[in-house]
Order: C-alpha cells, then structure tokens, then sequence
C-alpha cells in the first residue's frame, strides 16, 4: 500500500482513503483573548478549564461533500442549549458560594458542562467553483448494530489520534471530560466521541457516540450512528454493592458496565454508490501506526 506524506502545521496530521479525507487537529488550550470571544458568543462566563477551541476532527467524503466534524464550541452550545441544573455534591456549600462570599453568589448553572453533542454535520457542494453548505443530511433510526467483533479483529490500524476538546477538574472534586477518538483500518474508520463526567460523591454520567463507515466497492457505503447515555448516582451505585470510593471510577471503560443506560438509539446515514468509487490513499501528516 502506498502512501504520500504531506507536512502540515504542527498538530495537524490526517489521511485520504476510499474517498474520504480524515484530519485531525491538536492544538494548545486557548489563550485569555480567544476565551472571551468564546465567552461572548455563547453568552456565559463559565467554560471549562482546559478548553483546546482549534483542536478538531474532520471526516469529509469528498465526492458527496458530506462532512462530519467535532469541535469544542460546537459541544459547549449543546450544553447551554441543555440547561441542566447543577449536581448537588455532599459538599455542596462550597460549590454554592462562589469567589466573593460576601455576595453569597449561587451557582445556578451546569457546572459539569454536560453537552448532548453527538458532533456536527454539513454538506459542502462545489458549484461553479463556489462551495456552498447545506445542513440537512436524513439519518434513519434502525435497528443496525456496529460490528464490535470485526472491530477487534487484528486488523492494521493505519491512522489513529485522540482529540481533547474540554476539561474541567470541577474544582478538585471530580472530572469533566470530552474527547474523540478515531481509527482507519483498510475497511473503514470508526470515531468514539465520548463525555465523561464524575462528581465525588454524587453522579457518575457517560455519554457515548460511536460511528462507523465501511467502505464500499461499488455499493452504497453507510454510516453508522450509535449513542449510548448511562449515569448513576453514587448513593445508587452502593445500593447495587459497587464500591463508593472516587478512585474505583477513574476509568470510563471498567465503570461504564456498573452504569444503568438511559437512552440508547442506533441510526444510519446512506452514501449513494456514485459517491462511492475513490480507492486510492494518501497519509498526510506525520504517519503513525498504534491503537485505541
């Protein structure tokens, strides 16, 4: 398999195969000018933390134009758009009274930052060598499933990266935490956008959304959209016998099968075969190869 590398800016690496142009972004943590900026588009001055805003991962069928794509502000809109009310913590006059006691500001707010984004979406048509977008795509729920054993096959991994795109301590009381991931095998890429949230004491919350593209040889190639939410508290985890101590939860993985799944759907997104004809592969960016 032959592969042609181009070099781009540090943090940016990405690869072309089978049509589709794959690129990801890991850039540092924005700077205070950026922050504000941030701060007055979405109306609000709490953010997370560690925000990496020109982080980013790109998917793009590039005969199609359809382009998913994952990005911090993007996620941070979904969790304004939410609302949900704070988590109690046991402790919970310390998160009630802010930096200026005397004010007895209360926080009335998501401060965990959880976010329903399951990543963004656009149609890019070039016409007349003007590139226009259109953001309806029709996902159909169905009753598909990914395909976990051909997944863990051992199969090359020829490109894989982790993007961090929000984080927050939660004042040391916890962890909030969304990240994507996303590996291309010769058969197809698979991406997990996950948010995982923990606060000491209180909540435990997983939110999970896998997609996987098989590639197609003159067929329709489809895209697989799994989401999958799971929480608990820790007064109903001790119920269940599991143990209630922080450290047991540093893992997403191994505390996500103790988690009660509260909503879950599959849906999938059909690429026409006359989009689906470009077998050719190209690496851009530095070329490694590793696992998930």
């Amino acid at each position: 398999m032959e592969w042609e590398r181009d070099e781009k800016e540090a943090g940016r690496r990405g690869v072309t195969i089978h049509g589709w142009e794959i690129d990801s972004s890991n850039r540092p943590i924005l700077a205070s000018r950026a922050l504000q900026q941030w701060e007055e588009k979405l109306e609000t001055c709490h953010l997370p933390e560690m925000i990496f805003g020109d982080s980013s991962l790109t998917l793009k069928h590039i005969d199609s134009g359809i382009k998913f794509y994952f990005s911090a502000f993007d996620a941070l809109v979904g969790w304004k758009d939410l609302a949900l009310p704070p988590v109690e913590v046991p402790a919970a006059q310390k998160w009630k009274l802010r930096s200026k006691p005397a004010q007895q500001l209360i926080l009335d707010y998501d401060y965990t930052f959880t976010t329903p984004y399951c990543g963004s979406q656009t149609v890019e048509v070039n016409h007349e060598d003007q590139i226009t977008t259109a953001r309806s795509l029709h996902w159909e729920d169905c009753q598909d499933q990914i395909d976990v054993i051909s997944l863990s096959s051992r199969e090359p991994i020829l490109f894989y990266d982790e993007i961090i795109l929000y984080e927050d301590e939660l004042g040391d009381n916890g962890v909030s935490l969304l990240t994507v991931k996303v590996r291309v095998m010769p058969s197809g890429w698979f991406l997990l956008l996950r948010f995982w949230l923990r606060v000491d004491g209180a909540l435990i919350r997983l939110r999970d959304t896998r997609m996987h593209c098989v590639f197609g040889e003159n067929k329709e190639s489809t895209v697989l959209r799994e989401s999958c939410w799971r929480e608990a508290t820790f007064q109903a985890l001790s119920s269940r016998g599991y143990p209630v101590n922080s450290e047991a939860y540093n893992d997403p993985s191994t505390s996500c099968p103790r988690l009660p799944i509260i909503m879950q759907k599959t849906q999938k997104l059909t690429i026409p075969s006359i989009f689906s004809h470009n077998n050719g592969i190209r690496s851009k960016g530095k070329y490694r190869k590793t696992g998930e």
